[in-house]
């Protein structure tokens, strides 16, 4: 199978908001007021939780059906803490991001305790949001100017 490559747009609103284009769809990634912002739509941590759990649904569904277990009701939750510290330019030895990120996978299914130990050891591992997260992945920023 060849590569897929995706790609997302966005455009700086204010210092706190930015609206983004993924193919058809766009997205507000803001603050909340607390953190400079105006609340218009999830902040990027959030949206990267948010990314975590879809691509966990996705993969709990498909690693379902080939494993011949029926979901009835599947509920995710991912939460994770982090230290604002660097952020906001303050020294620390905490890194910026998550220290940890916790996911519960709720599913009501016939499945038993095994076989659903199995299953999320096979979403886990075929998950390309939690590969991203679990393993180094090369991060380039390059400054185009902009056109005049």
């Amino acid at each position: 199978m060849t590569d897929l490559t995706f790609s997302v747009t966005g455009r700086s609103e204010n210092a706190a908001r930015l609206v983004a284009e993924a193919r058809q769809f766009r997205l507000v990634i803001d603050e909340p007021p607390s953190l400079g912002g105006e609340d218009r739509g999830p902040n990027p941590v959030e949206y990267l939780l948010a990314a975590f759990i879809g691509c966990i649904n996705v993969v709990a569904h498909l690693t379902a059906r080939e494993m011949g277990l029926d979901l009835h009701h599947l509920e995710i939750t991912a939460t994770g803490a982090l230290n604002p510290a660097r952020l906001f330019g303050d020294t620390t030895a905490d890194r910026v991001g998550f220290k940890t990120i916790e996911v519960v996978v709720r599913a009501d299914t016939d499945a038993d305790s095994p076989t659903l130990e199995r299953w999320l050891d096979t979403v886990k591992t075929r998950c390309p949001v939690s590969d991203n997260l679990a393993n180094p992945t090369p991060v380039t920023l390059v400054h185009q100017p902009w056109p005049r």
